[in-house]
């Protein structure tokens, strides 16, 4: 199984818990279960920006896309992504009958994969601790947001799944880390953008690592 597959099952494990969709939170409504593609048709590609800035590593610009094609039975949507390039790229397979916008899961993937490669900590772990802060501690905010030349609603979703880690000790300079998930039912896929952030220790002075995710205009598959 890749670890997309076991972060999927994570989230499947997780609706298995709630019993009923009435019985997520809100954050998990929005997130895993809503369908975001709900709106799109067969042969349109969805394409983000990817940047990586911070003083802990050198930064780069890349970009993602996903790629949504008819599925047997002519409805939407199977999935194809593209996520980074060169020797960033990171190997996903096609989701068959995808409903929410996998580029959360995706970009979840490659979070908790470069977590384990700066700290040493198992995947499994960060995935765990993921789950449960969506589930029992994000703040989800509503907001206005310029998006294209016009303005949208939105909302933003916040998580720090490691402020209260008891192991945060063995990975303090990340322990901070925050999540952003800017949402919209009024933009293509429902994802305006997912940011990462960890602040650097000084008050003032540029993130330790940020990362983000972003929109851009959809296009139809060539």
């Amino acid at each position: 199984m890749t670890r997309l597959f076991a972060l999927v099952l994570t989230c499947t494990l997780l609706a298995a818990r709630a019993g009923a969709a009435t019985e997520f939170s809100a954050a998990e409504q929005a997130l895993f279960v809503a369908n975001h593609l709900a709106k799109l048709k067969p042969s349109t590609t969805l394409h983000y920006s990817f940047r990586k800035s911070g003083s802990l590593e050198p930064g780069f610009d890349d970009s993602a896309a996903i790629a949504l094609s008819a599925q047997p039975d002519g409805k939407c949507c199977a999935a194809m992504a593209e996520f980074l390039s060169g020797p960033r790229r990171l190997a996903l397979p096609a989701i068959e009958a995808a409903q929410g916008n996998p580029v959360i899961l995706y970009f979840l993937e490659r979070d908790i994969r470069e977590m384990q490669r700066l700290t040493k900590g198992q995947p499994n772990y960060f995935r765990k601790r993921i789950r449960m802060a969506v589930f029992n501690a994000a703040t989800i905010t509503e907001v206005t947001l310029p998006f294209q030349g016009r303005n949208v609603a939105a909302k933003q979703i916040t998580v720090t799944p490691y402020t209260d880690d008891p192991l945060r000790a063995r990975f303090e300079n990340l322990a901070g880390k925050r999540y952003v998930f800017t949402l919209s039912d009024a933009v293509p896929g429902g994802v305006i953008s997912i940011r990462t952030q960890v602040d650097a220790a000084a008050a003032g002075t540029p993130p330790l690592l940020a990362e983000e995710m972003a929109l851009e205009r959809p296009a139809p598959t060539s």
